[in-house]
């Protein structure tokens, strides 16, 4: 069951309408790295979960998202809302499609399902979702660069903020799993090849050298052709 309450998550305050400011906006709301994506994808993932308490935080962060979807398209209404028909309400989406939100991103593509990313074991949905809110994160932090009006940045930066969280909630929820920092999830074992580092990049100079492929982790093979 849900419940709407009419009163957003968070407090929405637009006080200079953009129609072309709002066009950008339409990317969190029905672009790639939007908030329905967020929230379609947790809500799905949730159903292949067994751990209750993995369950329920997949839930909960999945209906918030629902919630930021909700603040977005009203900031978005607000942006188009009884805006005279300026040069820039004519060069927007909005000429076409009228005022308030749609589910295109900011280059009028149509919103798909092809923007979730879950597959059905829980350790891969929730380094997805990192991922996921690291591309919303991205995404706010550009809009807030970009926005002219202190009350659109207020609610961005909030949005912004609650990425953040959910991205510590994910990281945390592996963690429990002992699966923050080990890539090994699954049943088929890897092969010997799992700890080698090929140099497949020279430029005929020293190359570079760090914990990503160096001993004890990896075996770096520096010339793999002769190697092969």
């Amino acid at each position: 069951m849900f419940f709407h309450k009419k009163d957003p998550i968070h407090v929405v305050d637009v006080n200079e309408a953009n129609p072309r400011f709002a066009q950008l906006l339409l990317e969190q709301f029905g672009g790639a790295t939007g908030e329905l994506s967020a929230a379609l994808q947790y809500w799905v993932q949730s159903f292949h979960v067994e751990d209750p308490g993995i369950k329920d935080m997949l839930q909960d962060i999945a209906i918030e998202e629902f919630g930021h979807l909700e603040m977005v398209g009203k900031m978005i209404e607000a942006h188009t809302k009884n805006v005279d028909q300026t040069d820039a309400f004519k060069s927007s989406l909005f000429a076409v499609r009228g005022m308030g939100p749609h589910f295109l991103d900011s280059q009028g593509s149509a919103w798909t399902a092809a923007y979730l990313n879950e597959g059905g074991d829980v350790v891969r949905d929730l380094r997805a979702n990192i991922a996921a809110e690291a591309g919303a994160r991205q995404t706010y932090e550009q809009l807030i660069k970009l926005s002219t009006d202190e009350g659109s940045k207020k609610t961005l930066v909030h949005l912004l903020t609650r990425e953040i969280s959910h991205t510590k909630m994910f990281m945390e929820a592996l963690n429990s799993l002992g699966k923050l920092d080990e890539p090994f999830f699954g049943n088929v074992q890897p092969d010997e090849t799992v700890d080698i580092y090929y140099n497949l990049s020279s430029n005929g100079k020293a190359d570079e050298r760090g914990p990503w492929n160096s001993e004890p982790n990896f075996r770096y093979i520096a010339d793999p052709i002769e190697q092969h």
